[in-house]
């Protein structure tokens, strides 16, 4: 514990040394290498918790097409939302911390079967373990996407802010993409940066962060990141996780006051607002839930047989025609020989074509195999 101890002081040490440290150009490179310094600290504190027992998280067997994680402050009808879209029954009560472990769920839409977990809810201090946090948090990193569920009677960007803040500080990115960087390692010639772009951040820092991590490194960088997307890209464990924010309880809100949009921390936010007790704009969010996830649904049609419009075979946007015969079976692939398409990926219906064809939704297709 001592040894914890340690890196809590040293972490604590470095977080007031940026706090009173004015950022400017000369000042930049500096806070640049403590903020990689930080990260690793953290990081090496979170494996010495985890590996004493104090950071294992949930226990989920992900299922269907894909999984959604409802999150949020405790008592904003979180376990009222999975009932309503699940059917799933669970404890429901105006009180902190009804539930108290992952309740899985399945929602059925669009021939989808898309699993909906309801977590715990998220606390103040959650990433630094409050409330069972770093379980809670651990279970968010491999999700498809989280719906942050808030109650439309409080203050909504406060409570947004909140959770990305515990999200963040626990290494989890909402709504973005990894940085357009790559790092080569090498065995000698100290660090060089190549740009294919023109950077806000200068070299300067660019080589005080990356000397944190490697002696000798090729640093190629094709968009305009600042010091914190480069040190994630460096951390090598940051979670990238798509998110909409669902406004519950609209049936007690004043009809001025919901809205469709936000803006948080300077980021624009969609709203769905909802009521999952009185069941007001559950089949808005479901069509939201589908289109976030970019599903696709794919029909077969089997040689001289009819369409089975019934039961779509679903893929993620941007599938191929490889994919298709993966998912019926491997053989699939070994004996193709073309498929048959119809739909808006084709220019005209029944054109050939190959495994790399990209489908688009409600294609229909048929596969022909070598005999």
């Amino acid at each position: 514990m001592r040894y914890i101890s340690d890196i809590e002081k040293q972490i604590k040490e470095i977080e007031e040394e940026i706090f009173s440290t004015q950022y400017n150009k000369a000042t930049e490179h500096h806070i640049g290498k403590l903020k990689a310094k930080l990260a690793q600290l953290k990081e090496q504190l979170e494996r010495e918790k985890s590996r004493k027992g104090g950071g294992k998280g949930f226990l989920i067997k992900k299922s269907g097409d894909a999984t959604v994680a409802i999150l949020g402050f405790p008592n904003v009808g979180k376990s009222t939302l999975l009932k309503q879209l699940t059917g799933v029954e669970t404890k429901v009560a105006d009180y902190d911390f009804t539930t108290i472990k992952v309740i899985p769920g399945m929602m059925k839409h669009n021939g989808a079967n898309i699993q909906i977990l309801d977590l715990p809810g998220i606390i103040k201090g959650a990433s630094v373990g409050r409330g069972r946090g770093r379980e809670i948090l651990s279970a968010i990193r491999n999700i498809d996407l989280a719906l942050i569920i808030v109650d439309s009677n409080n203050n909504i960007p406060n409570q947004i802010s909140e959770i990305i803040k515990e999200l963040y500080a626990a290494g989890i990115r909402l709504n973005e993409k990894p940085p357009d960087i790559k790092i080569v390692p090498k065995s000698e010639g100290g660090i060089n940066i190549s740009k294919t772009i023109s950077l806000k951040i200068s070299d300067k820092t660019i080589k005080a962060i990356v000397s944190e991590y490697y002696v000798n490194a090729d640093v190629i960088i094709k968009e305009d990141v600042n010091e914190d997307q480069l040190i994630d890209y460096l951390s090598k464990n940051r979670a990238y996780v798509k998110a909409i924010v669902v406004a519950n309880k609209i049936d007690m809100t004043k009809g001025e006051n919901i809205i469709d949009e936000i803006l948080v921390d300077g980021k624009k936010w969609k709203i769905i607002p909802v009521s999952a007790k009185e069941k007001i704009n559950l089949n808005l969010l479901k069509k939201e839930i589908f289109s976030e996830l970019n599903l696709i649904r794919i029909y077969l049609k089997p040689i001289g047989g009819d369409i089975d419009y019934n039961k779509p075979m679903i893929l993620k946007k941007d599938a191929l025609v490889e994919d298709v015969c993966k998912k019926l079976h491997r053989d699939f692939v070994n004996k193709f020989k073309y498929a048959l398409v119809w739909g808006k990926s084709v220019k005209y219906p029944g054109q050939r074509v190959g495994l790399d064809h990209v489908l688009e939704d409600e294609d229909v297709v048929t596969i022909i195999s070598k005999r």
